[in-house]
C-alpha cells in the first residue's frame, strides 16, 4: 500500500531528497480520472543560488520565483524552447532548490518523463497533491543507485559540473 507524500516531507534539502525520490511514485490523475504512477528512476539536484547549475544562480526572476517558494510544489519549465520538464521544489521558502526528475520507468529522460505523464508549465507552482492531480507516494520500495555528474550544465562552473548529484537506480 502506497502512502501520499505529505507537504513536510520535500522541506527537506534537495540534496538529501534528490536520491530519497527514487524509487517513488510520481503519480499524475488524466482528465477520464484514471491515475497514473510510474516509478521515479533518475534524478539530479539544484541547490540554492551559490549552485551555478541552477536557475536561481542569477537571482529571483519572474522564471525562478518557483524555486523561492516552500518545498513540495512543481516547477515545470520550458527546456530549449520545446520540451517541459519537471522539478519538486524542496527546503524551506527563500533557498531556491530542487530535484529535476530526469526519468521514470518507460521514460528515460526529463522531456519523456513529462510527456509520459502530461505534465505541461499549467502544472508549475502547484502544490504535489491528489487535488491538484499531481503528487508522490512512496510504496516502501528503496533502489540501489549510484551518484555521478550532472549533465547539460556546460555554462556552471567546473566545481558545480563535478558535483556528484545525479542519481540513478542501479
Amino acid at each position: 500500500m502506497s502512502k501520499i507524500l505529505q507537504p513536510d516531507y520535500f522541506s527537506a534539502p534537495a540534496t538529501v531528497l534528490a536520491p530519497a525520490l527514487l524509487g517513488k511514485l510520481l503519480c499524475r490523475r488524466r482528465e477520464d480520472g484514471s491515475i497514473v504512477r510510474v516509478r521515479i528512476t533518475e534524478t539530479e539536484c539544484y541547490f540554492g543560488e551559490q549552485d551555478t547549475a541552477c536557475h536561481a544562480s542569477k537571482g529571483r526572476t519572474l522564471r525562478t520565483d518557483t524555486l523561492y517558494l516552500s518545498g513540495g510544489v512543481a516547477y515545470v519549465y520550458l527546456c530549449y524552447g520545446i520540451h517541459e520538464l519537471f522539478n519538486v521544489v524542496t527546503g524551506p521558502a527563500d533557498h531556491p532548490e530542487a530535484v529535476l526528475i530526469r526519468g521514470v520507468e518507460g521514460a528515460p529522460g526529463p522531456g519523456r518523463a513529462t510527456k509520459l505523464l502530461g505534465i505541461t508549465r499549467a502544472y508549475n507552482r502547484l502544490p504535489l497533491t491528489p487535488e491538484t492531480g499531481l503528487w508522490i507516494e512512496d510504496d516502501g520500495a528503496v533502489p540501489e543507485y549510484e551518484a555521478s555528474e550532472r549533465v547539460g550544465i556546460g555554462y556552471a562552473t567546473p566545481e558545480d559540473q563535478a558535483r556528484l548529484w545525479r542519481y540513478i537506480i542501479k
